[in-house]
């Protein structure tokens, strides 16, 4: 899949099958949605395009009016975006920068200077509720209207559901908040995964713990920024780590702003997964896993975060963390055995 950010690149494609929206999650509504749009863009002989905005338009707005409970909860990184719409088999995603010029664009001047200037749209294809233009003013009927006067096709996909539950970035957002893990995958059609690179910390957790002072063999964790500053989930998770080893590798990891931390802190006030790996791969020493892509899965939620009152409490907190995810994994296993043997008789 190609990215461009913003449509003035000589790769982006001069004629497209175009969908828009924020795509956040890309759940398994965006999942049925993208894949109308394939079906479509085959039909007519055109590439794939996603339409999508950075930041969020309802963060640009927040930011402006100073209203940051406007903004919603972030559920994916552009990163996991971006990797999502390409397992869907999108070829181009533009990202447009989402700010006062875009979005005081009436809805005709956004059709003109980006749907057919732009992006060479010649199929566009949206959600029910899909509005645009400056105050919101462009809707469904407004985007056909134009379709006809200028030569594209426009399509409406309806309202995605699963045993009667409409799926939408808000139902993943409130399972989030909420700890429903499973939930939300069901929604996602996946686990739920945040990804990145490893980044330096304080290196304090390799302390915590240590079998003797100065051993650094302690808690040793992946750092990961989440590139927003209103995760949908936060707290205390079981999780596995792809990217390090053949296989994934179990874990206990912190999603939030780490309250027990003091401001010296050098990720301070910024989001962090911060991920132990039960078992730490010895080929990768203290200093291997640095730089390296790697995806966390957030399985389950232990509790949220809690602040400690001494580095001695936060050691002996991490430590029960650990048992209770290795407890998780190993009723999970003890479940699977017991599913693969009853599948057996």
């Amino acid at each position: 899949m190609q990215v461009f950010r913003g449509f003035r690149h000589p790769g982006v494609a001069p004629a497209c099958a175009l969908t828009i929206g924020n795509f956040d999650g890309v759940h398994r509504g965006h999942q049925a949605m993208l894949a109308l749009l394939q079906t479509e863009a085959r039909h007519r002989g055109l590439p794939s395009c996603v339409l999508t905005f950075e930041p969020h338009p309802r963060d640009y707005f927040a930011a402006v009016t100073k209203k940051p409970d406007l903004a919603p909860a972030r559920i994916g990184t552009l990163r996991d975006k971006l990797t999502e719409l390409a397992a869907c088999g999108v070829a181009q995603t533009v990202v447009l920068p989402f700010d006062g010029r875009l979005a005081s664009q009436s809805p005709d001047e956004f059709i003109q200077n980006v749907l057919i200037n732009g992006l060479g749209a010649r199929y566009v294809l949206v959600g029910d509720d899909f509005r645009f233009g400056a105050k919101r003013a462009g809707d469904y009927a407004m985007l056909d209207s134009a379709g006809d006067a200028h030569g594209f096709d426009v399509a409406r996909m309806n309202s995605y559901e699963v045993h009667g539950l409409r799926v939408s970035s808000s139902a993943v957002r409130e399972a989030l908040a909420e700890g429903r893990m499973a939930d939300a995958q069901h929604l996602l059609g996946r686990p739920y995964t945040i990804s990145g690179h490893v980044v330096h910390g304080r290196k304090l957790g390799r302390a915590l713990g240590a079998s003797e002072p100065g051993k650094d063999d302690g808690f040793r964790t992946l750092n990961l920024r989440f590139k927003h500053w209103k995760p949908a989930a936060s707290g205390i998770f079981a999780v596995l780590v792809h990217g390090l080893a053949d296989q994934p590798l179990p874990g206990v990891a912190n999603l939030g702003v780490r309250p027990s931390l003091d401001a010296n802190d050098v990720n301070a006030g910024r989001v962090l997964l911060e991920t132990h790996c039960l078992e730490w791969p010895s080929h990768l020493g203290a200093e291997g896993a640095y730089g390296k892509i790697v995806r966390v899965e957030l399985l389950h939620k232990l509790h949220d975060e809690l602040r400690y009152t001494s580095l001695e409490a936060l050691t002996a907190g991490i430590a029960k963390d650990g048992r209770d995810a290795r407890a998780f994994f190993a009723s999970t296993h003890a479940e699977t055995h017991r599913q693969t043997t009853r599948d057996r008789i």
